[in-house]
């Protein structure tokens, strides 16, 4: 992808409000005193345990990924996770972990941890001299600050490893990569694939159903957004001449078919068996995505008009009636939508509703 991609472009080339979080934490500890989950190799009728207790029953349990299979024998206490996104799994299941990824994009306040991060830290006693070690991965993986922390396993469920960082960071602990593709597992398997390793597959689920409740209430609010076509597009305005298209494996893309829109069948072309999360396509052929409902980009106040007054773009059809949802780039909502999570999909909610909500009435 091109250097001007902003990070929510990026980044598999490099790599609740307070309350709502405290209520998730309180349902993921609730639930750990119900009957348990069976995942992997894990026991069937196994008793699921609190957080801080073992769980011998649920292990070991062997989780396959895109580089084969990783192994934990017991249950984790020290968790450590990398790239984008992977450390809300735990920390909505009540868990603190040693080590987590520092934000920089979307950061508002430089802290190098995102607000609903921060919130549910701040929910389960995880702030201040217990923060977690913050791994820049600036310039990739820190790892040797990540074997500093002694981590039992390391989480990146949601994440760009390649096989060689797979394989260091099974040196230093069993670690979870994605199943499929770099970048494409959305916020639900990421709570589901991380909350297993944890032992916690059961307590994971109850906040995934927990998290689509509020989105089914959220589109009820809502009805023009139900059905329709999008796109999910990044447009340098310095070089307008190519539209970068997120495909449909990208979690972004996917978490708006979870807010009840359709990809449209023209980016479902143009991607065909491509395991890339985003692909270009020519501002000259602009005319190709007419059958977008909704082109979803980043911008700012003046991304409409910018798209309007090219004469190419404003071939698209969305463009020039203006059914665009601009997502403000390098703000905290991009953040929290660019690598949805278990916890960023509800703090930003209603906001990113209200985007496609705006949009969608001017489709004719």
């Amino acid at each position: 992808m091109s250097s001007a991609l902003p990070r929510a472009g990026r980044r598999a080339l490099r790599p609740l409000q307070l309350a709502a979080v405290a209520a998730a934490a309180a349902l993921a500890l609730a639930a750990c005193s119900s009957s348990g989950d069976a995942t992997g190799d894990s026991t069937a009728d196994a008793t699921a345990q609190s957080t801080d207790a073992p769980a011998p029953d649920l292990f070991p349990v062997t989780i396959p990924n895109t580089f084969g299979a990783t192994t934990i024998d017991s249950k984790p206490k020290r968790v450590a996770t990398v790239n984008w996104g992977n450390h809300d799994v735990p920390i909505a299941l009540g868990i603190v972990p040693v080590g987590i990824q520092k934000s920089t994009y979307g950061d508002d306040d430089s802290d190098g941890v995102l607000p609903w991060t921060f919130e549910g830290l701040e929910a389960i006693g995880g702030t201040g001299d217990t923060l977690p070690e913050l791994f820049d991965e600036t310039d990739g993986i820190p790892f040797e600050s990540v074997a500093n922390t002694a981590p039992d396993v390391v989480l990146a469920a949601y994440s760009g490893l390649t096989e060689e960082d797979w394989n260091t960071l099974q040196g230093i602990a069993p670690t979870v990569s994605y199943p499929v593709a770099a970048w494409g597992t959305n916020w639900k398997d990421m709570a589901l694939i991380d909350g297993q390793a944890l032992g916690l597959g059961e307590q994971a689920q109850a906040l995934v159903d927990d998290v689509e409740a509020k989105i089914a209430d959220g589109l009820a609010a809502r009805p023009d957004i139900e059905g329709k076509t999008f796109a999910y597009a990044w447009i340098d305005p310095a070089n307008p001449s190519t539209i970068s298209v997120y495909t449909p494996l990208d979690a972004r893309v996917q978490l708006v078919n979870d807010l009840g829109m359709t990809d449209a069948p023209s980016i479902v072309e143009l991607a065909g068996d491509s395991q890339e999360f985003f692909l270009s396509v020519s501002a000259e052929q602009a005319d190709t995505l007419a059958d977008v409902d909704v082109l979803v980009v980043y911008g700012d106040d003046t991304t409409l008009a910018t798209l309007q007054a090219d004469p190419l773009l404003n071939k698209i059809p969305a463009v020039a009636r203006g059914s665009v949802a601009v997502v403000p780039d390098a703000t905290p909502l991009a953040a929290a939508t660019s690598g949805p999570t278990v916890l960023s999909v509800p703090w930003a909610l209603d906001d990113y509703l209200d985007l496609f909500e705006a949009a969608a009435k001017k489709v004719g």
